[in-house]
């Protein structure tokens, strides 16, 4: 892990590359109290990232609109879409972000409209109760080193935002569909050493297989497919750190038949072969 302090663009920066689960990851955390009109972009980033803005306001713009953003609201930005955002000329805005993603959690902003079209949230309490949403945050950046802390974190900020803003009508057609894309998360995390197929995951949800597929990309950014490769290996991933087992059971333990299945699948998902990441780790994943 990574922090640095009093840089451009920013006061405090951990990168904190927490990618154990596919549900939820944090790979990054920062705050900056901006100067007056600072600015940013246009960027396109490969992951999206949220902003807490604790004082002052400023804009963002996305496509051809323009938001105006102040104190205790969030902006959301997608990941793979073009952002400009700057601080107020007279006050200018102090904001923390969080580079954030996995699949849990991007359904959930899908399912409480937080997105390209609408990026912009307010958070503050309603009842002036207690910030649940800033008291999160404040714990997640005064721990940000321990990994399952701060995605318990995340999880409290998702309770949160489902139940102030997610959908009331738990029979809507979108509550309906999100619903089958939880369903076929917990199945593959369940089933994922076993041989599934789409025919066993569309069956389950008692759903057409290429109607089922469409829904789980929309919500998650993920083919079905994929999601099973990617948890697979980031489990084969976690089993080669820390433990001793062999090659040949680790892969049969995510759900491959023989080794060398695995050894492909493996080198092709992570650009190493599993011997060459057990011996170097993440450091072989950069070569």
């Amino acid at each position: 892990m990574q922090m640095k302090e009093n840089g451009v663009g920013f006061d405090f920066c951990a990168f904190t590359d927490f990618d154990n689960s596919a549900e939820v990851r944090l790979y990054e955390i920062g705050s900056y109290a901006c100067e007056p009109e600072y600015s940013y972009g246009p960027i396109i980033r490969s992951r999206g990232i949220i902003h807490y803005v604790l004082s002052g306001k400023g804009i963002l713009r996305i496509g051809d609109k323009t938001h105006n953003i102040h104190e205790n609201q969030i902006f959301f930005i997608p990941p793979g879409i073009s952002a400009y955002y700057e601080a107020d000329k007279d006050t200018p805005w102090c904001y923390r972000w969080l580079h954030i993603g996995g699949t849990e959690f991007l359904a959930l902003l899908k399912e409480i409209g937080l997105g390209e079209n609408s990026p912009v949230l307010d958070v503050s309490s309603p009842n002036s109760r207690d910030d649940i949403f800033g008291a999160s945050i404040n714990e997640i950046f005064e721990n940000y080193e321990r990994e399952y802390y701060c995605i318990g974190k995340i999880y409290e900020i998702m309770d949160f935002l489902r139940k102030e803003y997610g959908h009331k009508d738990e029979a809507s057609a979108e509550s309906q569909q999100l619903q089958y894309v939880r369903t076929v998360i917990k199945y593959i995390q369940l089933k994922f050493s076993e041989q599934i197929t789409m025919e066993n995951i569309a069956g389950v949800c008692g759903l057409n297989r290429s109607y089922l597929s469409r829904l789980f990309h929309d919500a998650t950014g993920y083919t079905i497919k994929g999601y099973l490769q990617t948890y697979r290996m980031q489990t084969a991933q976690k089993m080669l750190r820390e433990s001793d087992l062999s090659i040949s059971y680790i892969g049969n333990a995510v759900g491959y038949v023989d080794i060398f299945t695995f050894s492909k699948a493996f080198k092709k998902h992570t650009g190493c072969t599993p011997s060459s990441y057990r011996e170097n780790g993440s450091t072989a994943l950069a070569n």
